[in-house]
């Protein structure tokens, strides 16, 4: 009993190999039954010549519609009133419309900050080109009056 125990084990783990190998030659067997039948087939110049008419008939009808789109009148939705007019016109319209407005003037431009590069600690430089004093004044801006250009951080004792 012992060795038809023995035989049963080897041939039931052999049957899962001889299984993928079939597997493995009906894929190969496919394979060159399928380049066996397409291989042959040339490939004509006719298939290209009619791809490229379609594409330039698609091209034209594409330009057509789009013409026709900037150069008539039409109803883009009737229920809402929304309608279609040409370009020419409508050029025409926004500039009569823009030449009845009155110029504004543009607000300031605002600069961005310019930062030190000078150190890795560097604290930015202000963009204002208006001085600071200094946080602790010097014995002679404490006598001096203050300049009315220049905002002064000192107190009067």
């Amino acid at each position: 009993m012992a060795g038809t125990e023995s035989l049963s084990q080897v041939a039931h783990a052999r049957a899962p190999l001889s299984v993928w190998f079939g597997i493995v030659l009906l894929f190969a067997l496919f394979g060159v039954i399928v380049v066996a039948i397409i291989g042959p087939w040339p490939r004509t110049s006719d298939y290209e010549e009619t791809r490229a008419k379609k594409r330039v008939e698609n091209l034209k009808t594409l330009r057509e519609e789009a013409d026709k789109a900037l150069t008539t009148y039409g109803w883009i939705d009737k229920n809402k009133g929304v309608a279609r007019i040409p370009i020419e016109r409508a050029m025409e319209l926004t500039a009569t419309d823009l030449a009845k407005q009155k110029p504004t003037p543009a607000g300031p431009i605002a600069t961005p900050e310019t930062q030190a590069t000078a150190g890795a600690g560097a604290s930015p430089v202000p963009a204002s080109p208006v001085a600071r004093a200094p946080a602790s004044p010097s014995p002679a801006a404490q006598s001096s009056p203050p300049s009315p250009a220049l905002p002064s951080a000192t107190k009067s004792p």
